[in-house]
């Protein structure tokens, strides 16, 4: 048994290492010195200074920003809205199972058929309005077409774990719905409506291939920014803005895990 047990200690361990011995590599050497890749010149701040002073990162961090801030935004009320629609609603069994496939879609489709079909609609409504150029407002539209059924399905297994009974309770003590829904339901669903939120945020931030087939030439993130550096040849400072990037997505999901409590009520 415990031969066993220090068996799988080990494989935890290598498996850990292989996971993040390139994302740490990156880290190492956005501290180095030196200009020349793998060459170590010393231990140096200069890169993240340099990032300081970059007006294209700074204007590319700010693009990253309002995209996940705008779009997580939305995509949390819709997202939490649909959600307690399909849940309290009462659909038909065959009506509920095919609106839960849909829902599940956005989650399983691959991003690059997402973003082509993304790009097709665009095109359609650009030819018949002239409106939806691309740039940061497709963009906007574009995360928030995905983003909205992680935070439905973030919502609705809080609901399903809450169930009907405080509602019913509430009801029976003449609440009305929407005091019902204000001051039961919300405060209730607050840690699947953060988690969420969080996970939009998160995918957001991070997401590349649905920003580069939406994106104008005004609308650069900080991912499109990173590939098309990448392409001209990785430098310390790419490493440097990488780091930053991974640094702020790990942040993000531990205050998602430090806000979603799994607790039940």
């Amino acid at each position: 048994m415990k031969r066993t047990s220090t068996l799988s200690n080990l494989t935890s361990v290598f498996i850990f290492i292989f996971l993040y011995l390139p994302m740490l590599s990156v880290v190492m050497f956005s501290f180095n010195a030196s200009d020349m890749g793998l060459k170590w010149g010393g231990f140096s701040l200069k890169w993240y200074q340099q990032l300081v002073h970059n007006e294209l990162i700074l204007w590319a961090a700010w693009n990253t920003l309002v995209l996940a801030v705008v779009s997580t935004a939305f995509s949390t009320l819709i997202g939490t809205m649909l959600a307690i629609g399909l849940y309290r609603f009462p659909w038909k069994k065959r009506t509920a199972g095919k609106l839960n496939v849909l829902l599940h879609l956005p989650v399983v489709t691959p991003d690059i058929i997402f973003a082509v079909a993304l790009v097709i609609a665009f095109s359609v409504i650009r030819y018949t309005t002239g409106l939806f150029e691309l740039g940061l407002t497709t963009m906007i539209v574009g995360h928030i077409t995905f983003q909205i059924a992680f935070v439905a399905l973030a919502v609705r297994g809080r609901l399903e774990l809450i169930g009907h009974d405080v509602e019913e309770a509430a009801c029976d003590l003449y609440a009305g719905y929407w005091r019902v829904l204000t001051r039961v339901l919300l405060p209730m669903l607050k840690p699947g409506i953060i988690a969420g939120a969080m996970l939009a945020f998160t995918l957001s931030l991070d997401d590349f291939v649905i920003s580069f087939f939406t994106c104008g030439p005004k609308s650069t993130t900080l991912p499109l920014f990173i590939y098309a550096s990448v392409k001209r040849g990785i430098t310390p400072e790419i490493h440097a803005l990488s780091t930053i990037v991974m640094l702020v997505t790990i942040a993000s999901v531990a205050l998602m895990q430090k806000l979603s409590p799994n607790t039940k009520h």
